[in-house]
């Protein structure tokens, strides 16, 4: 196969970008893969980051292309003789193009040749961007079954060419996404962010950053505050703070996050809430204590403590502080 001329390399490249922009979260790495592979032909690939962990590395987000979970299951126990993992992390940006079993030569590595032998993995192209700031690994690896098909040095420069546009193109298709996700936290101004479920943040827009600094005065910026990560990962839906509201959204691994002021309504308790929506709604405070079963006079103090918490005195109002909480 021969190395595409920088016409076919521009055409690839848009190609590449235009799918950032229009495709699905769910389709775009494997769109992205299909039109590599024809310029460099591959059997499977792993796209993913990760950190550097005491026994290997500790894998954050990941897409599996022609591979099985149970390929990263047994990655897992074999992970810490990976001397070619540890070899890109080490460097800000590397690309490696070798055969598994003369790179994996050594006597202890017998394990990780087998599991590349089960996986058909003979052949390996690696490449990675490391964060300067967070340490993160972004990296694409690409396997081909063929013992006889070693990559060459002509492949490793197209790959590490290609693999910036294919890792910011990524990162786009992700902000595309999080802003076409709803945001589910009312009509008040907000900011957005993107981070995996270590609590690294991969994007985060200068509205977020405002509100968690507020929020969290010492924050540094690189990873989610512990309480709002731990609240998120007990499943939680939403973080309540002093001077912040945030919401997430899972998918791949990822946290897409929405996050607003704290406003007047976030300050009613459950059953406040239910009946200040009812009176939105239109109800009396009669018809609301029927369908509540409460008493009348019950219902009618609860409605004086909102009108009191909110800081409004009709119905318009309420409904106005009630939409800046959604």
């Amino acid at each position: 196969m021969s190395t595409p001329g920088l016409q076919d390399f521009s055409g690839l490249l848009l190609r590449l970008y235009r799918h950032a922009h229009e495709l699905p979260i769910d389709d775009f790495q494997d769109a992205a893969l299909q039109l590599i592979k024809p310029v460099l032909p591959f059997d499977s690939c792993m796209w993913g980051t990760a950190s550097r962990g005491t026994a290997g590395i500790d894998i954050h987000t990941l897409h599996l292309h022609n591979q099985s979970m149970e390929m990263i299951e047994s990655y897992e126990r074999v992970k810490h003789l990976d001397t070619a993992a540890a070899e890109v992390a080490r460097r800000p940006r590397t690309t490696l193009a070798f055969n598994a079993d003369a790179w994996f030569s050594g006597r202890h590595q017998g394990a990780l040749r087998e599991h590349g032998r089960r996986h058909e993995q003979a052949n390996f192209f690696i490449t990675s961007d490391v964060n300067a700031a967070s340490g993160l690994v972004h990296w694409i690896t690409l396997f081909r079954a063929d013992a006889e098909a070693h990559g060459t040095p002509e492949e490793t420069q197209l790959l590490s060419a290609l693999a910036p546009h294919a890792m910011q193109a990524l990162s786009l298709n992700r902000i595309v996404h999080l802003d076409r996700l709803e945001a589910p936290l009312g009509g008040t101004p907000g900011g957005s962010a993107i981070g995996d479920l270590y609590g690294v943040l991969y994007h985060a827009d200068s509205a977020f950053e405002e509100l968690l600094r507020r929020e969290w005065p010492g924050w540094h910026g690189r990873t989610l505050p512990g309480a709002m990560l731990e609240a998120f990962l007990q499943g939680q839906p939403r973080y309540a703070g002093r001077a912040l509201v945030a919401s997430h959204h899972v998918e791949q691994r990822l946290l897409f996050l929405k996050c607003r002021a704290r406003c007047r309504a976030d300050d009613l308790t459950p059953r406040e809430h239910t009946i200040a929506q009812l009176v939105a709604r239109g109800n009396t405070h009669k018809e609301i204590a029927a369908m509540l079963h409460r008493a009348p006079a019950t219902v009618r103090n609860h409605i004086q403590s909102i009108y009191e918490k909110l800081e409004v005195g009709n119905v318009a109002g309420l409904i106005q502080e009630l939409g800046r909480a959604g």
